[in-house]
C-alpha cells in the first residue's frame, strides 16, 4: 500500500516537451518592453535636441550646459557664439547648448 508519487505524475504529464521557441519568448518579451518604454522615447527626445540645435539662428536664447542664459550672436556648424551680459561673448559648441528659450519666457506650468 506504499506507492509512489512520481510514477503516477509521470504517466499523467502530456508526451512531449514544449517548443524551443517557447522558451525564449519571455526573453523576446523582455526585448520589446525595453525598447518602447526606454529606448524609443530617448531617441525620439535625441532627435528633437538635434532638431532644434540645427534650427538655432542669432538672437535665440539659449540655455547652455553649465547654466548659463545668453543670447545668440552667430552660428556655425559646430559653433555659437554667445552673449551672456553686456560685452561678455563666449564661443560654445553647439553640442553643449542645452534648450532653446521660447521668445516671452516659459510658460507657466498650469497652462
Amino acid at each position: 500500500m506504499h506507492s509512489s508519487i512520481l510514477p503516477m505524475l509521470a504517466a499523467a504529464a502530456p508526451a512531449g516537451a514544449p517548443p524551443a521557441w517557447v522558451q525564449y519568448l519571455p526573453f523576446v518579451a523582455m526585448a520589446l518592453i525595453f525598447w518602447f518604454l526606454i529606448l524609443r522615447p530617448q531617441m525620439k527626445q535625441q532627435k528633437e535636441h538635434k532638431a532644434k540645435l540645427a534650427s538655432l539662428k542669432k538672437g535665440d536664447e539659449v540655455l547652455t550646459g553649465g547654466g548659463f542664459l545668453g543670447k545668440v550672436l552667430k552660428v556655425d556648424d559646430n559653433y555659437a557664439e554667445v552673449e551672456l551680459a553686456q560685452g561678455v561673448r563666449v564661443r560654445a559648441l553647439k553640442s553643449t547648448i542645452v534648450d532653446v528659450i521660447p521668445p516671452g519666457g516659459a510658460k507657466a506650468a498650469n497652462d
